[in-house]
């Protein structure tokens, strides 16, 4: 069997990063956390304990080495020797990732580092233009969205379960100025490809959501 080239696109909070290191693990194929890469630029950027800028971000971006190692199941995000995969996560990188995102420089340097890790296949990458802009060659690719609603409510669960208190109306809002601003955006705006499946996660439960995306893999 062929390995192939997935490409999961959608909004924050579609679920993206759950269901497609599951169809990874299932496949056998190497899981790429494009968000998480962003996260780890605007991670390094709050560490400088300076006002973010443009300015900043891009001095930060300009030498940052980020690597995505995959084992036991697991993506594990290295800023050079530091394994930031739970410091990422945070509401303060959750607030910046969008400007950081928004760069031209970093959206560049990041691409460029994506392809690298897609050329030999067998891989499943999610993100917000990965069909349209950092793979437009995949094999498969599939728009994975949510209600607002929904979508909200399941990061307030997640954020939770990691002990932050958030209001959930502040999280539907959070949501919706995201989707506003990774839509909107001048360089790979948020959109679905055309040759894309849409896939509408509201109402679906993990398993059913990769069972599917199992099924587009066939």
């Amino acid at each position: 069997m062929k390995n192939l080239v997935v490409a999961i696109d959608g909004p924050a909070g579609a679920g993206k990063s759950t269901v497609a290191q599951l169809a990874a693990k299932k496949l056998g194929y190497t899981y790429i956390d494009t968000g998480a890469m962003y996260r780890a630029v605007a991670w390094k950027t709050i560490q400088q304990n300076k006002a973010i800028s443009e300015e900043l971000i891009l001095g930060v971006v300009k030498d940052i080495d980020v690597t995505l190692q995959y084992a036991n199941g697991k993506t594990k995000v290295m800023v050079g020797a530091d394994d930031v995969s739970s410091a990422i996560r945070t509401p303060e990188v959750s607030a910046i990732v969008s400007q950081v995102a928004a760069l031209g420089p970093v959206r560049v340097k990041m691409v460029d580092l994506q392809r690298k890790m897609a050329e030999r296949g067998g891989v499943l990458m999610d993100g917000r233009d990965i069909a349209t802009n950092v793979l437009p060659n995949a094999d498969v690719k599939i728009f994975l969205t949510a209600s607002i609603e929904e979508r909200a409510l399941r990061r307030w669960k997640e954020m939770k379960e990691k002990g932050y208190a958030i209001a959930l109306d502040k999280l539907q809002a959070d949501i919706a100025a995201r989707d506003k601003a990774d839509s909107e955006r001048e360089i790979s705006p948020l959109v679905q490809a055309d040759d894309a499946v849409l896939l509408d996660t509201t109402g679906l439960s993990i398993d059913e959501v990769v069972a599917r995306i199992l099924d587009l893999c066939q």
